[in-house]
């Protein structure tokens, strides 16, 4: 049975518990002959087998960065897909290699902004995680990535709020510091979910 063979899709499977097993079996081996392979079928005619590929690959680099990072021009490519799947799967995945990968994605960072900025939820939440991660790599990543970053703290849904700051708190410098906590003192009205309050409310009392 090919790699192909065992994604849900070809095996009549709505639920994604193949394609994660696929992964895992994947990382462990270290197959990068079929990873590539996996990268090649992102273009496959079928737009279900295009997400499986995705899938396979993220879940991949949550268990073994490494074996994927090198296909970081891929996944920034992939953000400009008219397949959203491909897009925030893409964003997940430069999430998982984004410490890997810092100087690459800084130099390519305009087409990650475009992407949180126009995305989806999803694509937005991974996209603040990799900005954050590339931030944290190196002190000039930190001082370009923190304006772009505490204004998405400050445009966020509020629902949203808790969890991005969260990511964006380690990244700090002591001058977005006072921005950040002035940010939560006035977004916290917004919150409704008191488990999120708490969040923020703790996030502070650390600061």
């Amino acid at each position: 049975m090919s790699i192909l063979d065992r994604l849900a899709t070809n095996l009549g499977r709505r639920d994604d518990v193949p394609n994660q097993e696929l992964a895992k079996e994947l990382a462990q081996k270290k197959d990068t002959a079929n990873i590539q392979l996996l990268i090649q079928n992102l273009s496959h005619p079928d737009a279900n087998i295009q997400s499986d590929c995705i899938k396979v690959l993220y879940e991949i680099g949550y268990l073994a960065p490494e074996l994927i990072a090198d296909y970081a021009p891929t996944f920034l490519d992939l953000l400009q897909s008219k397949n959203n799947r491909l897009v925030w799967g893409a964003m997940i995945a430069l999430s998982t290699i984004a410490h890997l990968k810092a100087d690459y994605l800084f130099k390519n960072v305009e087409q990650i902004k475009k992407a949180i900025l126009n995305g989806s939820v999803i694509t937005v939440d991974r996209g603040i995680k990799t900005l954050s991660t590339v931030a944290n790599q190196k002190e000039h990543y930190r001082e370009a990535l923190l304006p772009f970053l505490l204004d998405q703290l400050n445009q966020c849904k509020a629902k949203d709020l808790a969890r991005n700051a969260e990511v964006i708190a380690p990244v700090l410098n002591d001058q977005a510091r006072t921005s950040f906590v002035n940010i939560l003192k006035k977004r916290i009205k917004e919150i409704s979910s008191s488990s999120s309050k708490k969040r923020i409310e703790k996030i502070l009392k650390k600061i």
